[in-house]
């Protein structure tokens, strides 16, 4: 450990909103970080919330570089988001939100919830997005897991190898069409 106050597993941290995580993995730190976030977001009263991260390996398993996994409690933000890849060419494929996964990461006996699921190794990027909306509220929320889409590894032709920004011009586009809906 890089200090006495890092993290380690059995440790149980409060979130934003009141409700205890139990660190099993130290590794899934960047969710613990998201949960805050989505809270946060929840001040500015927005229309939708959308969340992009590199959070999790089993995405990139999933999925490779051919989509961004998308996990999303609207079909409105769903159709959104994907009419936005479309014109793209990034293209977005949506993930599961069973509650499967929710209960993996709610059946825990120290917290409100664990930080990683049941079967840790078992659905992954699913138990991840299960994770991350326990602290969501608002009506229309997303989480784009781009693990597998970060980086080019000369699969598409018209990036760089390297870092890709995927998917930076789905989310431009997205934004875009939202204002001119307003």
């Amino acid at each position: 450990m890089p200090s006495g106050k890092a993290n380690k597993p059995g440790d149980v941290v409060t979130a934003k909103n009141g409700k205890t995580i139990q660190v099993d993995n130290t590794d899934a730190e960047g969710r613990l970080i998201l949960a805050d976030a989505l809270c946060y977001a929840h001040s500015f009263n927005p229309r939708a919330i959308v969340n992009a991260a590199t959070l999790t390996g089993a995405m990139d398993v999933a999925l490779g570089s051919a989509a961004t996994g998308v996990f999303t409690n609207s079909d409105w933000l769903w159709e959104q988001l994907h009419k936005a890849s479309v014109v793209t060419g990034d293209r977005v494929w949506r993930m599961p939100l069973f509650q499967h996964y929710t209960r993996q990461v709610t059946d825990c006996q120290l917290a409100d919830l664990n930080n990683v699921g049941k079967y840790s190794r078992s659905g992954g990027a699913c138990t991840a997005a299960a994770f991350l909306r326990e602290f969501v509220t608002a009506p229309h929320w997303a989480h784009l897991d781009i693990a597998g889409v970060m980086t080019n590894k000369d699969e598409v032709p018209y990036l760089k190898k390297g870092m890709s920004g995927r998917p930076t011009r789905t989310l431009v586009e997205f934004t875009a069409g939202l204002a001119n809906q307003a």
